[in-house]
């Protein structure tokens, strides 16, 4: 009988903890697999259930969210052994457009960075530029530091993996005379009133507040498409797709393509100006 108890998540939690695995995808499991426990309602999963699930998620979520919740099911099953419950995860079509409803312009955060400026919230105007600027994850600005602000790079720990990331000089610059006007002697430049390093949501929340004044749909607005942009930006001038996967701190190179993606407006705009055509 294999029937699922609270104690099972925990197990799995503590592998997912033992494998070193990182808050926010520690979270997304347990998320996942919570969802699936309450919709069986007490009820023992088998094949069939599974594939129900499947069928319910797909009536309210994306093709990919559906994917990353099976995986993390597909996961849960693996370490207790339930092999016959796994279920396929859904054939997609590769992406090959970044969505523009989506895709935040360089204009566009230029917009947001002068309405921070604007209203005097000046933690906001330097984290955005820190995580743009660098490429940072939004879950990495714990390693911006004073002591890195001195030395104009930080080695970032995430994932299992190190690397370094340099920070630009007009950055440390801009990040020193904050330091210097908020009293931080060393440790994390931007925490809390508790003294805390910033987290997602906590930035997330900030800069929702800024798109009606600086005219940019709320869609675009998040902390990770800084990091999007960063890398577009990046790719645009040294077309060296493997350094950059480094930089970013990818294992593959196929999520850093996700990164460096252009919108279907500007693939028409450069298919219409190869000039092969005779009018």
């Amino acid at each position: 009988m294999k029937k699922i108890t609270k104690s099972h998540i925990s197990r799995f939690k503590e592998y997912l903890l033992s494998e070193e695995k990182s808050a926010a995808t520690l979270e997304k499991y347990m998320r996942d697999i919570n969802a699936f426990f309450v919709w069986l309602s007490g009820r023992i999963p088998d094949k069939q259930k599974v594939l129900e699930y499947k069928e319910h998620l797909l009536s309210g979520y994306a093709p990919t969210s559906v994917n990353s919740m099976l995986s993390s099911l597909n996961s849960f099953f693996d370490f207790n052994e339930w092999y016959d419950l796994k279920v396929k995860t859904l054939r997609l079509q590769k992406k090959i457009f970044a969505d523009e409803n989506k895709n935040l312009t360089k204009d566009e955060y230029n917009r947001l960075l002068k309405t921070a400026k604007k209203r005097k919230n000046n933690r906001l105007f330097l984290v955005m530029q820190t995580i743009c600027a660098t490429g940072i994850r939004v879950s990495e600005l714990k390693y911006i530091t004073v002591e890195a602000t001195k030395k104009g790079s930080t080695v970032i720990r995430c994932k299992g993996k190190m690397r370094q990331v340099f920070l630009p000089e007009n950055l440390c610059r801009l990040l020193s005379y904050y330091i210097k006007e908020h009293k931080i002697t060393s440790g994390s430049i931007f925490i809390t009133k508790t003294g805390k390093p910033l987290d997602r949501s906590n930035v997330w929340a900030d800069m929702k507040t800024l798109c009606n004044d600086a005219c940019v749909s709320s869609q675009k607005v998040f902390p990770h498409n800084l990091r999007h942009l960063f890398a577009k930006t990046y790719y645009s001038l040294q077309k060296d797709i493997v350094r950059l996967a480094d930089i970013l701190g990818h294992s593959s190179v196929n999520t850093t393509r996700i990164y460096t993606m252009d919108t279907s407006d500007i693939h028409k705009k450069q298919i219409q100006e190869l000039g092969l055509l005779l009018c």
